[in-house]
């Protein structure tokens, strides 16, 4: 026993010096809620250094669904941001089969308020949080962004109480009007609920004035997504007065790599240093 007293004692002492090599300072599974006997999680990486007071939030949802890994793995691609000094927000959903699309809003809706309940903790400014995702994490964040409010004072759960607005919106090629997406589906069970549900969740029928910045980015040759969900939702975004910009990738399709994707990745710090510094 005192021999794997000694390994497990190694190993912590091994991870800690990875992290602090890294620069980066990772808080874990962070609890902002349970569901069905089972907890609702977000992760928080802070730059051991010349953090500046801002944060963004990551919607980790592909198809709704939301994959856990490691956090350690994920430092790399949030690492744009952490030298920049802003603290990072890896939210978790219910997931997709289980879960659906209403369900999942939800579920980032609070842990929004969550975190904003808790900005001194992290040493952030509850309103300068900027929120991204890609794909149905796309349609999270404007999601949030398109449909926040104030807070409910008179709720019995504290959580409920804080708001959940945010300062800035990046979404990466994400579906915007869930109208005509509705029912069965064995590729993206979330979209499985029913469809007199669907205009409240789809952000597109939800841009109004006072909305924050919004950026939408995406590959004109998406056959996932097409390409026509940003350019209504920019129409509507500009219709009600928000503050909006539309990029457009030539040959991308769904998802961003190689030159494409430091394009993407440049044009959303650009957008959040614009609005969140």
């Amino acid at each position: 026993m005192k021999v794997l007293a000694r390994n497990l004692l190694l190993l912590c002492l091994l991870s800690t010096w990875g992290l602090a090599q890294a620069g980066v300072q990772i808080q874990p599974d962070v609890i902002y809620g349970h569901k069905d006997g089972m907890a609702l999680i977000y992760d928080v990486f802070q730059p051991e250094e010349e953090a500046n007071g801002a944060a963004v939030v990551y919607m980790i949802s592909g198809g709704w669904f939301s994959r856990w890994t490691e956090p350690e793995n994920r430092i790399e691609g949030y690492r744009y941001l952490l030298d920049e000094g802003y603290t990072v927000f890896a939210v978790h959903h219910g997931s997709a089969p289980r879960y659906y699309v209403p369900e999942a809003y939800a579920d980032v809706s609070r842990a929004l308020r969550h975190i904003r309940m808790n900005a001194d903790e992290y040493g952030i400014d509850a309103d300068r949080l900027g929120v991204t995702g890609s794909s149905a994490g796309g349609h999270l964040s404007l999601m949030i962004g398109l449909n926040a409010d104030e807070g409910h004072p008179s709720a019995d759960d504290p959580v409920l109480r804080h708001s959940n607005a945010v300062a800035a919106v990046v979404a990466y090629f994400p579906p915007v009007d869930l109208r005509q997406m509705t029912g069965p589906n064995d590729r993206f069970p979330a979209l499985d609920f029913p469809q007199e549900q669907a205009a409240a969740i789809s952000p597109l029928l939800l841009a109004g004035a006072g909305d924050p910045p919004v950026l939408l980015i995406h590959g004109d040759a998406d056959e996932l997504v097409d390409i026509s969900h940003s350019i209504n939702m920019f129409e509507a975004l500009q219709q009600a007065g928000v503050e909006s910009d539309f990029i457009t990738i030539p040959g991308a399709g769904h998802g961003f790599i190689g030159e494409d994707g430091r394009q993407a990745t440049e044009a959303r710090l650009d957008w959040f240093n614009q609005h969140l510094r």
